[in-house]
């Protein structure tokens, strides 16, 4: 039976430094990939697209790790999400590395690794199917009408800001924060009253692993707030996750309190594990893919115009607005076995990391792939909710989200800019937009 999964994960430093094989591709990596400070201006795609040409499986150096294989093109990175049995995510866990010991917060990473992201089979489907009676088209299309109202009300919010002021707001922190923030509390039940705590610790989470590498060198208030934040951030999911388990209701939260695996309820290391990747999963894509379009549309004016025209297309330019966000920037496998990717031979035990922003602009698949093109006719074959098994469960959601907020910004704010300001958090593993200025054209 498992217990928890951090007990048997394989940690960097069991993992031997360098690759065992020889290198099919010799060319370096284009950019620093483990630099969290790189991602502070945006994704490194033309990096990315270096490395599609020159060096598709490309091995990349870690100070601190053992290195991995960099994977950019999309075929490479959708063979790898589906090749579960050779590519593990309990093994090694879904992030590049967990850094080291006397730079982790316990507890973040215990439950980092203690969630149902980081189980292979058999135990990972049986947790996925609690999870999938609040992610059904029909549950989806029942949230929707809750959706479009808050969606109005956070409008109404912009706009007196905006009014008030006479100048730009931060979309970030009357909008993208509030509209996933809202739908997801909802789905898991969480009351009113508590709602706003999630945002302030989304902050911190997004925070995370700058704030445990700068250690003593950051602000000491800062660094005691985020401390204080992840404690009560786990507090608060232990306190109502086992009162579900007394009293369960119809959400989600019940659902996962009370969900099984061989047999028996969930440890408590799994309900915090869980309790992490529900917060932060449910939270954080939406979030960034919201103000991410926001500046897609100020930065490629001709197709907001056609939404203006034919607000039939917002359906697929929510596709491909998520396509070109890519707000998950990669995930991470270990091999169990020796394998093959691209005629790079790949040793048992070594890390491979997928670039979904670099496969969703792979030009194989995606023509002229840095245009947004509102009528791209695939632009639904992205892969920024990844593949497989593992494809994210709130995916239906996301989408819902987004086409919401569109259709009323573009009907109420049709002149709506984003003025160039802009704060990314220091994160390589999600693009956080911390800040987006946003002039509503009234």
């Amino acid at each position: 039976m498992l217990a928890n999964i951090s007990e048997t994960a394989v940690e960097d430093a069991d993992i031997a430094k360098g690759h065992k094989y020889p290198l099919a591709f010799d060319t370096p990596p284009a950019a620093d990939l483990t630099d969290l400070d790189l991602f502070t201006a945006g994704q490194p795609f033309e990096a990315f697209a270096t490395m599609r040409k020159q060096s598709p499986v490309c091995w990349h150096d870690e100070s601190e790790g053992a290195g991995f294989w960099a994977l950019t093109r999309y075929d490479d990175v959708r063979a790898t999400e589906l090749n579960t049995k050779v590519f593990s995510s309990q093994r090694g866990g879904i992030l590049m590395n967990y850094g080291r010991a006397d730079q982790r917060h316990p507890l973040l990473h215990r439950a980092s690794l203690d969630a149902m992201i980081c189980l292979d089979q058999p135990y990972h489907m049986p947790l996925r199917r609690a999870h999938m009676p609040f992610f059904t088209p029909a549950y989806v299309a029942n949230l929707k009408a809750r959706v479009d109202e808050k969606v109005g009300t956070l409008l109404d919010t912009m706009e007196a800001r905006a009014r008030d002021s006479g100048g730009p707001v931060d979309m970030v922190e009357l909008f993208s924060a509030e509209l996933p923030l809202f739908t997801l509390c909802e789905i898991l039940g969480v009351a009113e009253s508590d709602r706003p705590k999630l945002i302030e610790w989304m902050h911190y989470l997004e925070r995370a692993s700058d704030t445990m590498r700068k250690g003593e060198e950051i602000d000491p208030a800062f660094f005691g707030a985020f401390v204080q934040n992840v404690l009560e951030m786990f507090d608060f999911g232990k306190h109502v996750l086992q009162a579900r388990r007394r009293d369960p209701k119809e959400d989600l939260l019940s659902a996962i309190a009370n969900a099984e695996i061989d047999g028996s309820k969930l440890s408590d290391e799994m309900l915090d594990g869980s309790w992490l990747l529900i917060v932060f999963a449910g939270n954080d894509t939406t979030r960034n893919s919201l103000s991410g379009t926001m500046k897609l549309l100020t930065e490629f004016p001709e197709q907001k115009q056609m939404l203006l025209k034919d607000t039939s297309l917002i359906s697929n330019m929510t596709h491909e607005a998520i396509r070109m966000v890519s707000p998950v920037i990669y995930m991470r496998r270990t091999a169990t076995d020796d394998a093959e990717i691209r005629g790079q031979k790949i040793a048992e035990g070594e890390k491979v990391v997928m670039y979904y922003g670099a496969a969703n602009r792979d030009p194989d698949v995606f023509p002229d792939p840095d245009r947004m093109d509102v009528t791209r006719v695939n632009a639904k074959d992205h892969i920024a909710f990844g593949m497989g098994p593992h494809v994210c469960l709130g995916q239906r959601v996301a989408n819902m989200q987004l086409e919401a907020a569109y259709r009323q910004i573009l009907a109420r704010f049709p002149n709506a800019e984003w003025t160039g300001d802009i704060d990314i958090t220091p994160n390589n593993f999600v693009h956080a937009i911390a800040r987006l200025s946003v002039d509503l054209g009234i």
